[in-house]
């Protein structure tokens, strides 16, 4: 039973980076939707359904929190989905276009939070300031709005950085374009996959949508149960 529900229904995942903060925090434990776009092969564990494409698939939303099996490591990866196919896609200074046309971006104050290690693998976050350990590392924080009317924070230090300025991309068939939420500390479809980035993702690599987090741990394992941040118990994100 509890492997056909990890097959067919939800499928866990911890959060190991900070590239989708603010909505997902480093340590958070996700429940992953698995028949909200239907089923393909990588729905089972090592991508062993025997499935071609996607069974009883639907079509994403833009502004959906996905999890995907990476086209070319084979790894899990977390993103927002932006762009779907026959979208036109670029950045310019740090300002997302979609098919022609700026996305709503609005300042929204800064996000905070402890300088200090973070998850199993025990790296700092990126900050706007330069804080002393244990100090508030501070980053500045939007809203973003897609045309369907999704919104959500994205962090930015700089307008700057290698992937705020890219060519206008056309999403190909089959295939979503997806970005971090934390922009300047995020590996996604901006980046070739040949330089290490997502790339273009086929829509049959998506496992599922992350809908809410089970509990969230601060610490450095999910078992040191005395680091779990409260706030975020069946916490919902969007």
């Amino acid at each position: 039973m509890a492997v056909a529900v990890r097959t067919f229904l939800i499928q866990p995942f911890w959060i190991p980076s900070g590239s989708m903060k603010e909505t997902l925090l480093v340590g958070d434990f996700l429940f992953v939707n698995k028949f909200a776009y239907g089923w393909s092969r990588w729905s089972c564990p090592w991508g062993l359904c025997p499935i071609e494409g996607r069974l009883w698939g639907t079509l994403p939303e833009r502004g959906d929190i996905v999890v995907f099996r990476h086209p070319v490591t084979g790894e899990d990866y977390v993103k927002r989905l932006i762009g779907l196919p026959g979208d036109r896609v670029r950045m310019r200074g740090g300002h997302l276009q979609l098919n022609g046309q700026p996305v709503d971006l609005r300042p929204y104050g800064q996000f905070s939070e402890p300088y200090l290690p973070q998850g199993s693998a025990q790296s700092l976050p990126r900050c706007s300031n330069r804080p002393q350990p244990g100090a508030e590392c501070t980053v500045d924080r939007s809203v973003e709005t897609l045309p369907n009317g999704v919104s959500y924070p994205v962090l930015n230090i700089t307008d700057v950085a290698r992937g705020d300025t890219t060519q206008e991309v056309v999403v190909p068939a089959g295939h979503v374009f997806v970005l971090g939420d934390n922009r300047d500390n995020s590996l996604d479809s901006r980046f070739a996959q040949a330089q290490g980035g997502v790339g273009f993702v086929p829509l049959e690599n998506l496992i599922g949508r992350a809908d809410r987090v089970l509990f969230s741990s601060a610490g450095s394992s999910l078992w040191a149960f005395w680091t779990w941040r409260g706030d975020r118990f069946l916490h919902a994100v969007h």
